[in-house]
């Protein structure tokens, strides 16, 4: 899957709506001097090619109660168990993430709990069933920052 041509127009959407997700079309098109109609085609063209894949509303997960957040390395006993297990963890509410791997984990999560005592449970109630090797758990004290990739479509500096 390659990135797909993009133009000048296109990476001002993106700048503008990454910036604010309900910024009203008609201002976007303002601001970037066309009309709402061609911004309205623009963002449907880029949710086509899978380029914005919708929107959110953002929820601060320790304001309703999950104060715990811990990334887990999974090791599988046998490559075969990737599907059941990826279908397994889909249906764990808490694991927000998963991620297939590179390195000494065979998958990555990312798990919210209420607190240390919910994630030890689980642990043992959701994931150890799952008959996985083994598990290394680290908690987040907290989020420094997380941020969108930047949108720049100039010339890539290594590609000279």
């Amino acid at each position: 899957m390659g990135h797909h041509q993009l133009d000048e127009l296109d990476e001002k959407i993106l700048k503008l709506i990454i910036g604010n997700a309900r910024m009203p079309f008609l201002e976007v098109a303002r601001a970037c001097n066309v009309s709402g109609a061609a911004i309205h085609q623009r963002i449907q063209k880029l949710m086509n090619l899978g380029v914005i894949k919708g929107s959110e509303f953002i929820v601060d997960n320790a304001k309703v109660g999950y104060n715990t957040c811990a990334y887990m390395g999974l090791f599988l006993k046998s490559p075969g168990q990737f599907p059941a297990v990826t279908e397994a963890l889909m249906q764990i509410p808490e694991v927000v993430e998963c991620h297939y791997t590179t390195g000494q984990y065979d998958l990555f999560i990312k798990i919210y709990a209420k607190d240390n005592r919910h994630l030890l449970s689980i642990i043992h109630k959701k994931l150890q069933p799952l008959g996985l090797a083994r598990t290394e758990t680290v908690i987040s004290f907290k989020e420094a920052f997380k941020r969108q990739i930047p949108i720049d479509f100039s010339e890539d500096e290594n590609e000279a």
